[in-house]
């Protein structure tokens, strides 16, 4: 952790670099909390939120846009922190991968999460929230704080993520193969479900669908208007003319070597290519047994990365939107791999520690008729 640490580090100067000659977010998320004095006017969701988190750091303690910047990249280590110890946690075998290469440290070390991750705006807190919250569902009671910050940082940043994970943790405690207690499981049902009918109308109101008589129909338009919208840059794709399928190997897994928009875009290709050679390793045909035994944490994370990735291709037509947008859902499907994966192995020493015991159970039995 000490060495990913310093990786994300590197990162922040990476992408201070790259925002100090070129267009960034990050520029204006300082700027804004300075027009205004009055704290509470920037409270709110999505990216008044960001201005309302920064507000009292840049006006009361005097951050310059550089402390601002490291703050952020302190909050995206954090996450990675969560994520260590989300894996860890609920996978104690280590895998190799890529003759030798360990699955945890290569996915902790990926380039474009950190990236992403490592600066003032939106990456670094709701990867932070989205890791707090599945380290906290091991144990709800006793990490009901982690849990309820980890809630709340998600809500107010990205709403309708909110409403992924809240229906991949209903859905993962339901089918989850676990002994729950029941108390444990109506906390969990009240507090997902109660805070969805809570908070309905804003996470609608993020696609102006709060008064929406038919919802299919109106986010359909919706999802057009706004993949037109971001197609019309330079790496736009005509993402909204693909099948499903197509659209979703395109968010996962592009841009890859023959589309990469720029520097930057090549050097994603080469971590996309990972996460399609990864996720080959679950094309199998006991990976749906698995999944019907697996445990909460694993569909809960399947869940939130399936519902994530399936509303997501729908307004996504910029590859480069799409490279910061997955970074905060992958590590999902990274730890059903990295779960599948273990589990294989697993069964496997199992087997091998039983046919050791058959052999010397057989050779005792030997000896002892020698013997005799």
């Amino acid at each position: 952790m000490n060495s990913l640490f310093l990786y994300h580090l590197f990162f922040f100067g990476v992408y201070y670099t790259y925002a100090a000659f070129n267009p960034s977010d990050s520029k204006a998320y300082y700027g804004r909390p300075q027009m205004n004095d009055d704290w509470f006017f920037y409270f709110g969701t999505s990216t008044t939120f960001i201005d309302f988190i920064s507000w009292p750091f840049i006006n009361f303690l005097g951050f310059s846009y550089e402390m601002m910047m490291v703050l952020f990249a302190w909050l995206g280590y954090l996450g990675f922190v969560y994520a260590y110890m989300f894996f860890r946690e609920n996978i104690p075998i280590k895998i190799k991968v890529f003759k030798n290469f360990d699955l945890l440290v290569l996915t902790l070390f990926l380039p474009n999460m950190h990236f992403w991750t490592a600066s003032l705006g939106k990456g670094a807190p709701i990867f932070l929230g989205l890791m707090m919250f599945a380290y906290a569902l091991k144990n709800p009671k006793s990490r009901l704080v982690t849990l309820i910050l980890g809630s709340v940082i998600i809500y107010f940043i990205r709403p309708h993520v909110f409403l992924f994970v809240a229906a991949g943790t209903v859905l993962g405690y339901m089918t989850g193969k676990e002994k729950i207690s029941f108390g444990k499981k109506l906390l969990i049902y009240v507090g997902m479900i109660g805070g969805l009918i809570l908070v309905q109308d804003q996470i609608l109101g993020m696609a102006g669908l709060e008064e929406s008589e038919n919802l299919v129909s109106d986010f359909e338009d919706f999802s057009e208007d706004r993949s037109q919208g971001l197609s019309e840059s330079g790496s736009g794709v005509a993402i909204s003319d693909y099948p499903l399928p197509l659209k979703l190997f395109t968010f996962w897994f592009r841009p890859l070597f023959f589309d990469a928009p720029g520097v930057l875009g090549l050097i994603v290709s080469v971590e996309n290519l990972l996460y399609l050679l990864l996720f080959i390793k679950i094309l199998k045909k006991d990976f749906i047994s698995f999944l019907k035994n697996s445990p909460m944490s694993v569909k809960m994370s399947l869940v939130v990365f399936f519902l994530s990735s399936f509303a997501l291709t729908f307004v996504m037509s910029n590859l480069g939107i799409i490279m910061r947008q997955k970074s905060m859902v992958m590590y999902f499907l990274f730890f059903v791999i990295y779960y599948y994966l273990a589990q294989k192995k697993y069964d496997r020493l199992i087997k091998l520690k039983k046919r050791r015991k058959a052999m010397l159970r057989r050779k005792l039995e030997f000896d002892a008729v020698v013997n005799t």
